[in-house]
C-alpha cells in the first residue's frame, strides 16, 4: 500500500457537510484503508468575491494506481454536484492528490506532488498535522521549509471535524 494525502476543499452548499460526506466516501474507497483527517480550516478564496473555503487534508493507504485514484476522487466530486465551469471557481467539493508516497507523477491529468501546494497555506498547515515536518518532497525541500515560506495568513483553524 502507498500512503497518499488528499486535499479537500469546499465553498458551496454547506462546506463542512460537503467535507464530511467526502470523508465517508473516501473511507469506502476500494483497495484503500483510511488513515486520518486533519483539522478543518477556513481560508479566503484565490479569486475575490467568492465565499470562504473550508479545507482539510486526508491520509489514505491505497493499492489504487495514481490515475485510478484520481478517477475515484473525481467520481466523489461529481456525486456531490461538482461543476467544472471556471478554474478556481466556487465548488461543492474539490479533491486533490497532494502526495502519492514519494512518487513524482507528471501526467496530463495528474501532477504529484501537487504543483501549487507549496504556495497554499490551506494545504500545507493541515498537511503538517498528518506528516512530520521533516518530510522531504522530491526536490529535497522539507515540509518545515515550505511552512516557513508560506505564512498562516487568511486561515482560521476550526479544529477537529465534527
Amino acid at each position: 500500500m502507498i500512503r497518499t494525502y488528499i486535499g479537500l476543499g469546499s465553498n458551496l452548499a454547506d462546506p463542512a457537510a460537503q467535507l464530511a460526506n467526502a470523508v465517508k466516501a473516501l473511507q469506502q474507497l476500494p483497495s484503500s484503508q483510511w488513515v486520518g483527517l486533519s483539522s478543518l480550516y477556513t481560508s479566503d478564496s484565490i479569486l475575490p468575491g467568492q465565499p470562504r473555503y473550508t479545507n482539510a487534508v486526508a491520509a489514505l493507504d491505497t493499492h489504487l494506481a495514481p490515475l485510478a485514484l484520481l478517477d475515484a476522487l473525481q467520481a466523489i466530486e461529481n456525486a456531490q454536484g461538482r461543476l467544472r465551469a471556471e478554474r478556481w471557481g466556487p465548488r461543492t467539493l474539490d479533491l486533490d492528490v497532494l502526495l502519492y508516497g514519494d512518487k513524482v507523477i507528471d501526467e496530463p491529468r495528474l501532477r504529484v506532488p501537487h504543483p501549487e501546494m507549496q504556495a497554499r497555506a490551506f494545504v500545507l498547515y493541515p498537511l503538517a498535522e498528518l506528516v512530520p515536518e521533516a518530510y522531504a518532497l522530491s526536490d529535497g525541500r522539507t515540509l518545515r521549509e515550505l511552512l516557513q515560506a508560506c505564512p498562516f495568513i487568511g486561515l482560521e483553524r476550526l479544529g477537529p471535524p465534527q
